[in-house]
């Protein structure tokens, strides 16, 4: 995840690197076909100014045509040859590269060079004038140089500008995340955040305000029916059961009866556990176990293993202990110990009589594996009232009670299926 300011920036700092990059080749094309029309400008201007002159001279014919050798002796890039009389040639503009006649440097250049014809004492010569157009690449370096200084400076400016600005703009909903943070549904304290000129963090502030004020209310009416619940729910099932076991003490009864009762009462523990573990499931829930400390967690398994002794023994099923390590964590005991019971019980229901349970502890990992027949479905694995197998003597919550159980604690739990045996592991 990045933070928002980056995510504005950036996009900004791509588009004015590929806009600097297209300006170069737009700089040089335009510089270069400045350059070139400065230098037919100039270029005509010194073939005119050049007949001007000759003309205006009071020279023999003679005279002006050792003038003119003269000057394309000592003029390099310029020359004038007669032409017969009344010839005409029509004036040519266009580039050429060679190296310097006059220099030891090898190095080919582009000139811009005119042909025109011009009138001395009215016969025509032909002017050819040569001028070097290299100092345009000069010209678009120091362009390119001068662009990309002011593009760092602005780029700097900026992003200086904008980390400073967003410190400022966006200080209102640093606090209101900050508080929300600290935000605490078991306090049920409604949070009151700070006022804004800025019109966008006032209507989230207010939108936040009421959500928060719901949230708390719905939280207050959760938690009192959930302590309701359990005293109105669990003091009537236990009437019923203890009806129902003073009836199957009754001398009386005849077999059909007694089956009968039997039934009730059997349905009747289920109903009593199912609602004890949707009660559990609430308190979760409604984060009404937030008391931690450190506990000493294979103390709590070693407890559990005695505890549950007389269901392995039922089944005949082999207890297998791995390497079980010193390990203390930070959680709610309750929880722990219900997490607990609910993976050995859940282990115990789904292994065959004879079978073999494994239970290991070691690097902050508590894993539990039991032989199976076949894997489980993942989709439905910790949905409350899923059937995973054809036993039935569950409530169909104890898988739901130990993700929620992990969930709150901020532990994980996982499930696989590996040489016929089903394995899960709580990673603390």
């Amino acid at each position: 995840m990045k933070p928002l300011l980056s995510k504005t920036t950036k996009p900004f700092l791509i588009f004015v690197l590929i806009i600097l990059t297209i300006s170069i080749p737009v700089y040089y094309f335009m510089v270069d076909a400045i350059w070139q029309n400065e230098l037919d400008e100039h270029n005509e201007i010194v073939a005119e100014k050049t007949s001007f002159e000759f003309n205006r001279m009071k020279f023999s014919n003679k005279d002006i045509q050792r003038n003119i050798n003269l000057w394309n002796q000592i003029q390099p890039g310029t020359s004038i040859q007669k032409l017969p009389f009344n010839s005409y040639k029509k004036d040519q503009i266009f580039t050429t590269e060679k190296y310097k006649p006059f220099s030891s440097d090898k190095t080919i250049e582009r000139y811009r060079t005119l042909k025109k014809v011009i009138y001395i004492k009215n016969e025509p010569y032909l002017f050819t004038i040569e001028t070097n157009i290299e100092e345009t690449e000069s010209t678009v370096m120091i362009i390119g140089m001068i662009t990309l200084f002011f593009f760092i400076m602005i780029v700097t400016g900026l992003f200086i500008l904008n980390r400073r600005l967003s410190k400022t703009i966006w200080k209102p909903f640093r606090k209101t995340l900050d508080k929300l943070k600290n935000f605490n549904l078991n306090t049920q304290t409604i949070i009151e955040f700070e006022n804004t000129d800025t019109t966008e963090f006032e209507e989230l502030n207010i939108s936040l305000k009421k959500l928060i004020a719901q949230n708390v209310s719905v939280y207050k009416a959760q938690k009192e029916f959930t302590e309701n619940a359990s005293h109105e729910l669990q003091t009537p099932l236990a009437v019923l059961k203890n009806k129902l076991d003073l009836l199957l003490q009754d001398a009386d009864l005849t077999e059909k009866q007694y089956n009968i009762a039997e039934d009730m009462h059997k349905a009747l523990s289920r109903s009593a556990r199912i609602n004890q573990n949707l009660l559990l499931l609430a308190k979760i829930e409604n984060s009404q176990f937030h008391h931690s400390k450190i506990i000493n967690f294979d103390e709590l398994l070693t407890q559990s293993i005695e505890n549950l002794q007389e269901h392995l023994d039922q089944k005949n099923i082999t207890l297998k202990l791995g390497v079980i390590q010193k390990t203390s964590i930070k959680g709610n005991t309750s929880l722990t110990e219900i997490l607990i019971n609910n993976l050995f019980l859940n282990a115990i229901r789904h292994t065959a009589a004879d079978g073999i349970i494994l239970f290991s502890l070691q690097d902050s990992v508590f894993s539990v594996a039991n032989t199976g027949a076949e894997k489980l479905n993942e989709d439905l694995l910790f949905k409350r009232f899923a059937r995973l197998s054809a036993n039935n003597s569950g409530s169909g919550l104890g898988l739901a009670i130990i993700k929620e159980i992990s969930k709150s604690q901020n532990w994980e739990v996982k499930y696989s299926f590996t040489d016929q045996k089903h394995l899960f592991s709580v990673t603390f």
